[in-house]
């Protein structure tokens, strides 16, 4: 990993790679901690056995951002089951 603090200008559906040259996926959403990424088949995403709240431990889901649909981690849709909305507009979520 480099040590360079080097901005960069990401967008909605743009490539990530790792620094290898692999690529990751593509940026599907933003927030005040980073970006999201739609993962690559073969590639590992985050569980949710790190993640806690601050009201205690947090469970990792999607949620749709066109709906607010929300569901098992462990099985995200291709499409959004409650608007139809594509798999781009699926994020992760941590529920209380």
């Amino acid at each position: 990993m480099s040590d360079s603090k080097a901005e960069i200008d990401l967008g909605f559906g743009e490539a990530v790679y790792d620094e290898d040259g692999n690529r990751l996926g593509t940026v599907r959403g933003f927030d005040e901690h980073g970006f999201y990424v739609t993962t690559e088949d073969g590639i590992a995403a985050m569980s949710g056995e790190h993640l806690s709240t601050r009201s205690g431990e947090g469970e990792l889901m999607w949620r749709c951002w066109d709906c607010g649909e929300m569901g098992d981690i462990e099985e995200i849709p291709e499409t959004c089951p409650a608007c139809g909305a594509e798999r781009e507009s699926i994020y992760y979520w941590v529920e209380d």
